[in-house]
């Protein structure tokens, strides 16, 4: 086991529907430790260097429209093997079919819209952790 970090992006949806404390909740109740938080509206600069391995595909621009839509809360978490938990304790990223248990299996909602809105983001390797959270968190 080790002690990883990742971030973990609370999309617009989210934070509209008032699902923070909750989503904050199921990870704390998981046992991972929250060492940075951060509610705002996120920049073009910050979602271009999020997304960029995106950037060109038929996706990239309404995503980034979409994230840039409303406030979103920035959050890294610490744990054993935090980056595979997280991403297990988010679900598939289709609402619909994301499994009971799961924050998008219990929590999303599947949108007639141009992307995917489905509550939150997590880091998928270390790597992106790491590169993640220096957009995010270049201080910590």
């Amino acid at each position: 086991m080790s002690t990883e970090r990742t971030l973990v992006l609370l999309k617009p949806d989210a934070v509209q529907r008032s699902l923070r404390g909750e989503i904050i909740r199921r990870i704390e109740a998981k046992g991972y430790d929250i060492v940075a938080l951060s509610q705002r509206t996120a920049t073009k600069e910050e979602l271009a260097a999020h997304y960029a391995e995106h950037e060109g595909k038929p996706f990239y621009d309404p995503l980034v429209t979409y994230m840039a839509g409303g406030p979103i809360v920035a959050l890294v978490a610490e744990g054993e093997n935090v980056i595979k938990g997280f991403r297990s304790l988010a679900g598939g990223t289709n609402p619909t079919e994301a499994a009971p248990g799961t924050i998008r299996g219990d929590l999303g909602r599947e949108w007639d819209a141009p992307v995917i809105q489905n509550l939150v983001h997590g880091s998928d390797s270390v790597e992106s952790a790491d590169r993640e959270i220096g957009i995010w968190f270049p201080n910590l």
